[in-house]
């Protein structure tokens, strides 16, 4: 549980900065979208594959 000590002067905004921050290096919001549906194991793996595919492309561009 993430947990955000807000000063007596100090503007919410920043607060909630603060706490955005803190739960992306969390990974909360990566592990609630991960978990969110279910993906049956070959459906994971063709979007692996598939994302490794986009990956080498982009890096094969890049490199002309």
């Amino acid at each position: 549980m993430i947990k955000v000590i807000v000063g007596e002067k100090e503007p919410i905004d920043r607060a909630i900065t603060r706490f955005k921050k803190k739960c992306q290096q969390a990974g909360i919001l990566r592990d609630f979208r991960k978990n969110s549906y279910f993906l049956k194991p070959s459906q994971r793996k063709r979007l692996k594959h598939d994302k490794a595919i986009r990956r080498i492309k982009k890096i094969m561009e890049k490199s002309l």
